[in-house]
């Protein structure tokens, strides 16, 4: 695998396991931030899965004065349109994919893999994932939305055009507006994506119910 791997935490639920889920973090938080789900998840003894949670590069993040942090690409402004870098987010994609690829490497088919972020990182899981070229088990994408969402006709991956996905969004989020969330998602449906949509009564934020769905969700998808 290439030197610029990125660094992860890994936890796995059993021995051998036969599926994986690389989870991205949000803007300044590091693979650390969702490590305590994995427990909560209470997933079968019989699924045993292999979850991989990365750091992002540290860059400076235009929002937040410039501020080094980590983050999956750089946010120039607040507006939904013009939000994210690009560049960035097509480095991170490829980030990704090498992280895709050594899983497969280590036996697990990329049909058994979940891509999952939480806001940027539920950015970068959307944009990677549906232009995969090789099937996925789902995407999993928490108080995000949709980069580039003009684009997904002409760049989606057909092998992923029907690839199961999870959102879930606060109704009070004030940092990703509900109605981007919604907006991502009506776009993906206009597209044919099958789109499990949740709200929840929080924040930029996760709760149990949430995470209770989460695990209902992973055990269908990753079903045998």
């Amino acid at each position: 695998m290439p030197d610029s791997l990125l660094q992860s935490i890994e936890l796995e639920t059993g021995p051998k396991p036969t599926a994986s889920v690389i989870w991205l973090h949000g803007l300044g938080a590091d693979g650390n931030d969702f490590v305590p789900v994995v427990p909560e998840l209470k997933l079968p003894a019989t699924l045993p899965v292999r979850f991989v949670f990365p750091h992002a590069p540290t860059r400076r993040v235009t929002i937040n004065n410039g501020m080094p942090m980590r983050a999956w690409y750089d946010i120039a402004g607040a507006n939904f349109n013009n939000r994210a870098d690009i560049a960035g987010v097509q480095q991170s994609q490829q980030q990704i994919e090498q992280l895709i690829a050594r899983e497969v490497q280590r036996g697990i088919p990329s049909a058994r893999i979940v891509l999952a972020g939480f806001s940027q990182g539920g950015a970068i899981a959307l944009y990677a994932g549906l232009r995969y070229r090789e099937r996925l088990a789902g995407i999993l994408a928490l108080s995000t939305y949709l980069v580039a969402a003009d684009k997904l006709p002409i760049e989606a991956a057909s092998v992923n055009r029907d690839v199961p996905i999870f959102m879930a969004h606060g109704t009070a989020d004030p940092m990703i507006r509900l109605d981007w969330a919604e907006a991502s998602r009506k776009a993906m449906e206009a597209s044919g994506y099958r789109v499990v949509w949740h709200t929840y009564r929080m924040e930029h934020s996760v709760c149990l119910e949430e995470i209770q769905a989460i695990s209902a969700w992973l055990q269908k998808v990753l079903a045998t």
